[in-house]
């Protein structure tokens, strides 16, 4: 098939956004192929008939192809270094989350779990299951607010890719190579389920992008790093689907453990139970984005559109386009954080100088961060805490007791936050103005418009490593935290990824 025959096809699909997906599968019969059955032993279902042969629609196709020839298909050379940034940064995240109450509370769980010891949870003492491993590390890695964003996807893919492909690729004894790919992979298909759902729009339709985009991200992680065929390839998306779920009115969350479960532990368990169940011979829909009923029809809004699944892979790498975070703490704060980090570096700029700040940011951005209660998502605290402290660490921004420091709850009735239409039309690129008053009569005015970390201005490796050193040392050890760095910037030379249990444990 030529491939203008198969865009064609495609669109033909795709016409009409999700209505149009529904009832274009009977146009299927013209291009497509029946797909093997993935077992011998077959059980026909309700409605179904056996003698029919399975029709797989052009979008299902290119997505279990493409997830299917992952493990044996090279990576760019930037687009390796580029996952090295983001496998570090995530591992980082899960060993500085062990201090942190979301990491208290998914260590105590699990524990009372037990499992098969197949893979071990970062930072800590402890041996379980894939499943177990990934719940914890997912838990552990978005803790707080150390983890990478894809801003445009509205997703930090890193908290729910990166544990499960660690756990799997440890309970498999997989090298470097295949973790590699695996994670590489996970990113490019959570950030299109994500956007294909219709990202921010999704998310402001009450649902989150977490649950359903990382679920798939992870399954696929996993299923690469047990060399599904293209016939477990749709399976596995099947049952990723049927586990997707997620409503994001997480802002409610008080102390971040259930952000936590939704953005990281659960999209990782689901991942790994995905992958594991097709491993044993379960079965499912043969293509879930397609027919009556199919996936998108069900939790598609106006702005789903699927073909955004299948457009660019192999091309183009979604890891290269998310954000590694220079402060650990919430998205949207990290370009008034650097607006502000200039200001009081180029003049000399104290607490007592000053009189207002006025915070400009998009609106989206401005509601995820105005006041918020849990201190490293609240944007009015940290800029306090940096004004006092002249910066902003893991430490001081998940310190809940500064929520109520006399000097910092006079500083944050100065600063006002507004959300700004100029900051959404440069999005997903996040910049913000910050402008000062001084008690001297005097204003300041600065306007960042690239944040280090994004991907627009990334962080060197030193950079990455200086921060996850920071991160690690306090868990791990100075020495043993330089170690693991040191690992994973030669990861590709790792046969067996159980050989970094003893970089990992704390």
């Amino acid at each position: 098939m030529s491939e203008s025959q198969f865009s064609a096809d495609r669109r033909r699909f795709l016409q009409g956004g999700v209505a149009g997906a529904v009832m274009a599968t009977a146009g299927f019969d013209v291009e497509a192929q029946p797909a093997k059955a993935a077992h011998p032993i077959a059980v026909a279902g309700e409605g179904a008939d056996p003698d029919k042969p399975v029709v797989i629609s052009p979008l299902m196709r290119t997505v279990a192809t493409y997830v299917a020839g992952a493990a044996t298909t090279p990576l760019p050379d930037a687009v390796t270094e580029a996952t090295k940034h983001h496998l570090l940064d995530t591992l980082a995240a899960m060993v500085s989350g062990t201090r942190l109450l979301p990491g208290a509370r998914a260590m105590a769980y699990v524990k009372t779990l037990g499992g098969t010891a197949e893979a071990c949870v970062p930072g800590t003492r402890l041996i379980t299951n894939a499943g177990n491993a990934a719940l914890t590390g997912g838990m552990l890695a978005h803790a707080d607010e150390t983890d990478d964003t894809h801003a445009l996807a509205v997703l930090h893919p890193g908290a729910g890719v990166v544990p499960a492909a660690l756990a799997m690729a440890e309970r498999e004894k997989a090298g470097g190579i295949a973790l590699l790919r695996a994670v590489a992979l996970g990113y490019d298909i959570s950030v299109r389920m994500s956007l294909a759902m219709g990202g921010d729009k999704f998310s402001a339709a009450g649902r989150d992008t977490h649950g359903f985009g990382c679920t798939f991200g992870a399954a696929a992680a996993a299923g690469s790093l047990l060399k599904f065929n293209f016939d477990q390839v749709r399976h596995l998306l099947s049952f990723a689907a049927q586990q997707a779920s997620g409503v994001s009115n997480f802002p409610q969350d008080r102390e971040h453990v259930g952000k936590a479960f939704l953005y990281g532990g659960m999209p990782g368990r689901n991942g790994i139970a995905a992958a594991t169940m097709v491993q044993l011979g379960w079965t499912n829909v043969e293509d879930m984005f397609a027919g009556d009923q199919n996936f998108f029809a069900a939790y598609g809004i106006a702005q789903t559109d699927p073909e955004i699944l299948a457009r660019g892979l192999g091309e183009l790498f979604e890891v290269g386009k998310t954000n590694i975070k220079r402060w650990s703490v919430g998205g949207p704060i990290q370009a008034p954080l650097d607006a502000m980090s200039y200001l009081m570096k180029t003049h000399n700029l104290k607490a007592a100088d000053i009189e207002k700040i006025v915070v400009r940011l998009s609106h989206q951005g401005a509601d995820t961060v105005n006041n918020r209660t849990m201190p490293n998502i609240s944007l009015q605290h940290l800029l306090a805490v940096m004004l006092l402290d002249g910066t902003v660490t893991l430490s001081s921004a998940n310190d809940m007791a500064r929520m109520q420091d006399p000097k910092v709850l006079e500083l944050r009735r100065r600063v006002e936050l507004y959300g700004d239409d100029e900051m959404d039309r440069v999005r997903p690129v996040r910049q913000a103005i910050m402008e000062i008053r001084l008690r001297d009569g005097r204003e300041l005015r600065h306007r960042v418009l690239e944040v280090r970390g994004m991907a627009q201005n990334p962080m060197t490796r030193e950079e990455v490593g200086e921060k996850c050193l920071g991160l690690c040392a306090p868990v791990l050890g100075k020495k043993r935290a330089a170690e693991l760095i040191a690992a994973v910037w030669n990861i590709e030379r790792v046969n067996n990824l159980r050989l970094l249990r003893p970089l990992l444990q704390a």
